[in-house]
């Protein structure tokens, strides 16, 4: 008895995978748009994606709103931890490149390498909170810790990811912005995605 072949992909799948990224991008920032929301936009974006990398199809508007709503006090903190975190390497950063600090380059370069590791770590935790359908940050934040001590490329990987995105976010068009969220967020989840699931800590 035979068995059917799996469907082979073609550039309308491409195609179809692209815009709903893009799509997802946008939603993610209208749903952070009032700065504070921020933590529960990107934990509901990001179990979306868990999903439809897992299963291959996208959760629906119900369950992504269900998600979202739930996630708004919990994401509270870290929206905030975030703002201070950004605001003092911005500061940082400029001060040491315009010299107001002493050190010169070689602290700017141990700033920009700190940054980059608290990146990935970020990035892991991004990743782990998608894993639980957006819940349980503080568990998302053991469970990167942890993974990316066990797995220091894949920490370095997402730090990379995550850089990059950053950059291009400050180099492209305003309008892209969303679109390169959605497409960072992804790739974070494929480079994230050769970890044993056994590393991550459910709530």
């Amino acid at each position: 008895m035979s068995v059917d072949a799996p469907a082979r992909r073609d550039w309308r799948d491409t195609a179809r995978d692209a815009s709903d990224l893009a799509v997802l991008g946008f939603a993610l920032l209208l749903g952070a748009l009032p700065v504070l929301t921020a933590g529960a936009s990107v934990a509901t974006a990001s179990a979306a994606v868990h999903d439809w990398l897992t299963t291959g199809t996208w959760p629906s508007a119900r369950d992504n709103l269900r998600r979202y709503r739930r996630a708004l006090l919990p994401g509270v903190p870290v929206s905030l931890l975030g703002l201070v975190v950004a605001a003092l390497v911005v500061l940082d950063l400029t001060a040491l490149a315009r010299g107001h600090v002493p050190g010169g380059a070689p602290m700017l370069v141990v700033t920009v390498l700190a940054v980059a590791a608290a990146l990935g770590y970020a990035a892991l935790t991004v990743v782990g909170i998608g894993r639980t359908g957006g819940r349980g940050w503080r568990s998302a934040a053991r469970s990167a810790g942890r993974a990316g001590l066990d797995r220091p490329l894949l920490w370095a990987g997402t730090g990379a990811v995550a850089g990059i995105a950053t950059l291009l976010a400050v180099m492209v068009h305003p309008v892209a912005v969303p679109i390169l969220a959605g497409y960072a967020l992804a790739a974070l989840h494929a480079v994230s995605r050769r970890l044993p699931a056994t590393r991550w800590e459910h709530p």
